[in-house]
């Protein structure tokens, strides 16, 4: 399974004309690779542009990505990461989502599919990145 970041989707959601090719391409490939999963993080995010909640689960239906719960574990090690973060001189806002998400990842052991590599590979360096 790929965890797909929020970036992905929107990519193919607005019909990004700069990404749009890349998103699908690769989507389509991860999920015939063996399933495509989000986040609650992934899932708000993502939010902000639906229309509706029915509508979002209706388009992640339909690009077959399933809705799966952080586990605890992986919450815990998104606090501690974004802590060193942080404690390393990292700016308060907009970041955080980031951490559940690799740390997510790392914790299923799943690749993340991705246009946004740079907090991933510095806090998840174990986690395998798809990117441009």
């Amino acid at each position: 399974m790929t965890l797909v970041d929020t970036n992905v989707l929107v990519d193919i959601l607005t019909g990004d004309p700069a990404w749009l090719d890349w998103s699908v391409e690769s989507l389509d490939r991860e999920a015939a690779k063996g399933g495509l999963f989000i986040n609650e993080v992934i899932f708000a995010e993502l939010s902000v542009r639906a229309e509706s909640e029915s509508k979002l689960a209706q388009a992640l239906d339909i690009l077959k990505i399933e809705l799966q719960r952080t586990p605890t574990e992986a919450l815990f090690l998104a606090g501690k990461s974004f802590a060193r973060y942080r404690a390393s001189g990292g700016i308060r806002t907009g970041v955080l989502p980031d951490f559940f998400i690799g740390a997510h990842a790392l914790c299923a052991g799943a690749p993340i599919l991705t246009r946004d590599t740079r907090r991933y590979r510095s806090y998840f360096p174990k986690v395998k990145l798809i990117a441009p």
